[in-house]
Formats: structure tokens, C-alpha cells, sequence
């Protein structure tokens, strides 16, 4: 992955200390001295194992743009981040599961239409297109949320207040990222929980007597959900690599945001960085996905098929 991105980089177009010195001509010795402090004047091949050496030692370099270590910009702007993914990925999961079952329980209705038609209308919007409209309409037409931003500029604000601030500012860009993956998961579950109702073992169930609510929820959705469970730990990476549209309509201080400024630089030891933890985020979403499916499905934890 290093090595993707590294080279990647270095294939686009521009310079990164053109970007530092400027649009106005500078001395020829000070741009050589600027290549030197950041290594660009060694070969392509040197810089990349230097770059991979500092990386297994836990140093993410230093950035060319900010001036500061790599590590400590993710860092700062990690939690950021983590609180709209988070949030987008509970609303996209619960809703999307909670629709998808009540489309599974009644196939062709009205509300199964309905409900289908809009999942097909949020899953096509793109990201930065649904946030600007969201924008217009309820934060500069019904003055309902603000426009940018992840805190107001109020003074004097108790604990509970700064906590409900940081909430109404997030409500917009937690929507806009969460509409694509709640869309995704309502019609995941249609499919499988009707997959699951055709089976013998619920007809079984309710001819047992057993209520409905206990058929629907306690055994065709929880079979129903590994599929689901599979495409939500996809998401958890995907949201992080999303974030990076909805941050900047939004002007959401988290990663997101990092690493678009930091392709507009050029700054290359923030791009990887942010790569990097985008990277992470894939592996701990398909882990967190495998511990799910044994919490779901004892088989799977007890080593059956």
C-alpha cells in the first residue's frame, strides 16, 4: 500500500516546492535549499526506502505544507473524524437495517416501493451534490443548522451546551454521509431477509405458535444480518475515504479535510499518511466484521459450517 501510493504521487503532475516557494520567481539557491531540507533532491527510489524506513519506526515524516510531524496532524484532526464516521456509519446501520426489514416484511407494498425508490435516489447522489443542497435548503433557506463548521462562536457555553453545539453542527454532514451506505443497506436487507423468510425453519417457528415480532427479529433477521454485517465493515473504510467530500462542502475539521488541502499542496507526507489510515481503517472494519459474525452465528464460532 506504501508503495501504491508513493508511486502514485510521484506520477501526478507538479511540484511540491513550487507549491512552497510560490507563483513569484525565487532564487535559484533557495529552492535548491528547500529540496535539500525535504529530501526532494534525492533519487526517487532513495526517497521512497527512507520514507519506508521512517514508517516502520512509527515516524510518518514531517509535512511540507504545515511544517509539523505527519502523525501529530492525523492525530489532531482524528477525533474529528471519527465523530462524523461514527455517527454516519449508526445511522446508516440502524436505519438501513430497521427499512430494510419492514420492506423484507411486505414485498411489493406501497411502502416497499416507496422505500425502494428513494434507496435508489440516495444510493445515485453524490456526496458533495447532496451536501450543497442540504446547504441551501435547510441551513441558508431555513436558517435550521449551520453552514460550516464543527463548533459555533459562542462564548460562555457550559459543558452541555459545547456538547449540543458540536451535535447541531454535525447533523448536516452526518446526514450526507450516511445517505449513500443507509441507502446500500436497506436494499442489502430486503434481499437477504427475504432470502431468509423463504427457509423451512420460520415456517417451522410459526407453526410452533411462536409470535411473529419473535419469528421476525430473533431468527430471520439474525441470519439475515451476515451479509449486512459484511457490507458494513466494507463501509467503515469507504466512509473514511468518503469523508474526504463531505468534510470540505462542510468545512468539517478532520481528516477528510487534511488530506484534501494536502493534495492541493502537493504535501506528499500527509497524502500517504492519510492513506495510511484509511488503509488501517479497511483492516479494522473486516475485523470488527469477523468478531460480528461470531456474535451473530455461534456456528462460525464454534468452527461449523
Amino acid at each position: 500500500m506504501v508503495a501504491l501510493g508513493f508511486a502514485i504521487i510521484q506520477l501526478a503532475p507538479g511540484d511540491p516546492v513550487q507549491v512552497l516557494v510560490g507563483d513569484y520567481p525565487a532564487p535559484t539557491e533557495y529552492v535548491r535549499q528547500v529540496r535539500e531540507r525535504f529530501g526532494l533532491d534525492r533519487p526517487v527510489w532513495l526517497q521512497f526506502f527512507r520514507y519506508l524506513g521512517q514508517v516502520l519506526t512509527g515516524n510518518l515524516g514531517y509535512s511540507f505544507f504545515y511544517n509539523e510531524p505527519v502523525l501529530d496532524l492525523l492525530l489532531d484532526r482524528m477525533g474529528a473524524t471519527l465523530l462524523l464516521m461514527v455517527s454516519a456509519l449508526v445511522i446508516s446501520s440502524v436505519a438501513g437495517i430497521g427499512l430494510g426489514v419492514a420492506c423484507g416484511r411486505r414485498p411489493g407494498s406501497a411502502t416497499d416501493n416507496a422505500l425502494l425508490v428513494l434507496g435508489l435516489v440516495g444510493y445515485s447522489l453524490p456526496v458533495f451534490w447532496l451536501g450543497q443542497l442540504l446547504l441551501m435548503g435547510l441551513s441558508l433557506k431555513l436558517d435550521l443548522f449551520p453552514t460550516q463548521g464543527m463548533r459555533g462562536t459562542l462564548f460562555g457555553l457550559s459543558t452541555l451546551g459545547r456538547v449540543g453545539d458540536v451535535l447541531h453542527h454535525l447533523v448536516l454532514p452526518a446526514l450526507t454521509l450516511a445517505t449513500r451506505y443507509l441507502a446500500l443497506n436497506v436494499r442489502l436487507t430486503r434481499a437477504s431477509f427475504l432470502d431468509v423468510a423463504a427457509q423451512d425453519y420460520l415456517r417451522t417457528a410459526r407453526a410452533k405458535g411462536l409470535a411473529e415480532r419473535v419469528v421476525v427479529y430473533k431468527h430471520a433477521l439474525r441470519n439475515a444480518l451476515l451479509p449486512v454485517v459484511t457490507m458494513i465493515g466494507l463501509n467503515i473504510g469507504h466512509l473514511v475515504a468518503g469523508a474526504v467530500l463531505t468534510e470540505t462542502v462542510f468545512a468539517w475539521p478532520g481528516l477528510g479535510r487534511l488530506i484534501f488541502d494536502a493534495i492541493l499542496h502537493r504535501d506528499t507526507p500527509v497524502i500517504l499518511g492519510g492513506l495510511l489510515v484509511v488503509s488501517a481503517c479497511v483492516v479494522v472494519g473486516n475485523l470488527l466484521a469477523d468478531l460480528a459474525y461470531a456474535a451473530i452465528d455461534p456456528r462460525i464460532r464454534l468452527g461449523r459450517r
